[in-house]
């Protein structure tokens, strides 16, 4: 009998035992591909040697997953007014590490909830999946990736492997490149084509390009150490493929002085390239072609693309594989646009204070752990409690740009509905994040999460305000208003405002269920000792490595991002489908009804724009 003939025979024995496991016959030991399959076909069963397999077992199989379950139950009894009577459980829900001050004692949670959480987290075998992270392994194995956006702000000495390769020299000499070329430029040594100096830059990015370095920008341009470093000099930040982004961009700006830094890790960014491509008319039609040389720069690593475009190849700064786009700030995406506004000294407080977090996030005991903390009570609220949502809300005008940016790294990352093995979950995964600074918030939509739906809260304050303003003859400081309502509002949120109270104040019967509070809305409260470039560097890598955290556990892979894909797929037939209506009036043809009738108005609503329009740029 060969190989073939017993494996079918292996199969059909196994299809009629009944009497359990101890009844399976064992396997042929010849049954396998290299036994009847011809040996150019063999290689295809070859496993990858960089990628690991994982279980296929689902984190809510397991038993730590299941007591939590009906933890729940328990929970459901407890209210926060009297959860924060427990001094004991209180304190032990208080963190500290390097100025930072996690309070999340008004968390729906009690210290029976954070045991079954550190176990749920031993389950999921978090610490041996931040060790995998941190040595460089392929744990984005959709796309057969390290994932290693701590290296981008490693120590020059440290060693960190990605493919048997330590990949921290190579980092360090991108950034050496970039303080070179960012001084050359703040210095006035490198000049633009007519001999002015370049004072002002505009990058050019989308999502990941954009989001981080535009968070970290807005957090910089009050501090007055940066202040001082930015004196005289512009950044902005192009990327809408929306002509009205361009217009805001260029308007007030003389493309003598200006300097563009477009960044595509392909250069073949849909979006990106088409702004390239309008800000390389809006330099040559003033400047001629050979200024594009000196006036933009790319962060990109298909160097044959820059060079084609008009860049000269040595004025391009690489990153890698291993950086994802929503964990790029810290590498030439957002290093080279910050350094040439700020100064790289100013950048490099920033990668070291992200670099901090870095070490405490591999090597803190869980409970003392703030990134595993944050994302083990993410995990809690979001599969446990039922809270799909979280708010994010820093009290400094100077972090308004922060809850946008993680809405990226969070949805983008942890938006998925299936495995890292790719079995659908069964449970609910991944946060709606959203949020504005306070006290603006308050004003908006404080009115839902204090008498609507819960919605947890990270409430995120600084002791010493970048710009403090004091007036004579008030009862506090500008900043003290400020802090006010930043230790005010987590109380609210926990304790409310019951009936019987309200009885008390002598407040009308009929008005008393409008102005009844029913509390016991978890939040958390993060201090900040200041907002300088390391504490900006500190928040972003804690917020990253939390992300992190809820991925590991919930058995996704946070690190690609298929999602994005189909839409832009789409959008290349209605792109083709424009071209033919508007250069060759053919008729919208391929599509649904109500896409056909949408194209069709539109259309024929811009049925004045020429089949072969002359170059035309904003006139703001």
């Amino acid at each position: 009998m060969g190989p073939i003939s017993r494996a079918v025979t292996f199969l059909c024995n196994l299809a009629h035992s009944s009497s359990g496991p101890s009844e399976i016959p064992p396997l042929p030991t010849d049954f396998g591909p290299q036994n009847f399959l011809p040996a150019s076909t063999l290689s295809f069963f070859s496993p990858v040697p960089s990628v690991e397999m994982t279980s296929t077992t689902l984190i809510c199989d397991t038993q730590p997953w299941k007591d939590l379950k009906a933890h729940v139950q328990d929970i459901k009894k407890t209210h926060l007014r009297d959860l924060m009577n427990d001094k004991e459980r209180c304190e032990s829900m208080m963190v500290e590490f390097d100025g930072m001050f996690l309070d999340y004692s008004r968390q729906c949670a009690t210290l029976d909830t954070m045991d079954k959480l550190y176990k749920l987290a031993e389950a999921a075998s978090l610490k041996q999946q931040i060790n995998r992270m941190y040595s460089g392994e392929h744990i984005n194995s959709t796309e057969n990736r390290s994932v290693l956006h701590v290296a981008l702000r490693a120590p020059r000495d440290a060693v960190i492997n990605s493919d048997g390769k330590n990949v921290v020299p190579d980092v360090w000499n991108v950034l050496d490149k970039i303080e070179d070329f960012s001084e050359k430029v703040r210095s006035g040594s490198w000049i633009g084509a007519t001999g002015k100096p370049l004072k002002d830059v505009i990058a050019i990015g989308i999502g990941g390009s954009f989001l981080g370095p535009l968070f970290v920008h807005t957090a910089l341009q009050t501090d007055p150490e940066a202040v001082e470093f930015a004196k005289g000099r512009q950044l902005r930040f192009l990327a809408n493929v929306d002509p009205i982004d361009v217009a805001r961009n260029i308007a007030g700006l003389n493309p003598e002085t200006t300097l563009v830094v477009v960044v595509s890790k392909t250069f073949t960014t849909a979006e990106t390239m088409l702004n390239a491509r309008t800000l390389r008319e809006w330099i040559s039609s003033t400047l001629g072609p050979s200024a594009v040389a000196k006036h933009m720069v790319a962060v990109s690593t298909n160097l044959t693309l820059v060079e084609k475009f008009g860049i000269d190849p040595n004025n391009a700064f690489a990153f890698w594989d291993w950086v994802g786009g929503r964990y790029s700030v810290c590498s030439a995406v957002g290093v080279l646009p910050l350094s040439l506004q700020y100064g790289f000294s100013i950048v490099e407080k920033f990668l070291k204070g992200a670099s901090s977090i870095d070490d405490h996030f591999r090597s803190a005991p869980f409970e003392k752990n703030i990134p595993v903390l944050l994302g083990l009570l993410s995990v809690w609220n979001v599969s446990f409690l039922g809270y799909p949502a979280r708010a994010i809300l820093p009290y400094s005008q100077a972090l308004e740009k922060f809850a946008p940016h993680i809405q990226q790294v969070s949805m983008e990352s942890n938006g998925k509905g299936v495995s890292i093995d790719g079995v659908p979950l069964p449970y609910e995964a991944g946060e709606i994040d959203f949020g504005e600074p306070g006290t603006n918030g308050q004003h908006s939509f404080y009115q839902l999460i204090h008498q609507g739906r819960v919605i947890p809260c990270d409430f995120i304050g600084i002791v010493k305000s970048q710009q403090p303003v004091y007036l004579k003859g008030e009862v506090v400081s500008n900043h003290d208003e400020l802090m006010s309502n930043f230790f005010a509002q987590p109380d609210a949120l926990a304790y409310g405002k019951t009936a019987e109270q309200l009885l008390k104040e002598n407040v009308s019967q009929h008005l008393i269920p409008h102005k009844t509070f029913s509390g016991n809305r978890p939040s958390l409260s993060l201090l900040l000792p200041s907002l300088n470039a390391y504490n900006i560097g500190q928040l972003l890598a804690s917020y990253e490595h939390r992300v992190a955290v809820e991925g590991f556990v919930w058995g996704i892979n946070s690190f690609d991002q298929w999602g994005v894909e189909l839409g832009k797929s789409l959008a290349t037939q209605v792109r083709k489908q424009l071209h033919t209506s508007r250069t060759k009036s053919e008729p919208v043809e391929g599509f649904n009804f109500s896409t056909t009738k949408l194209l069709t108005r539109y259309l024929q609503a811009s049925s004045d724009i020429p089949a072969d329009p002359p170059t035309l740029l904003p006139r703001i």
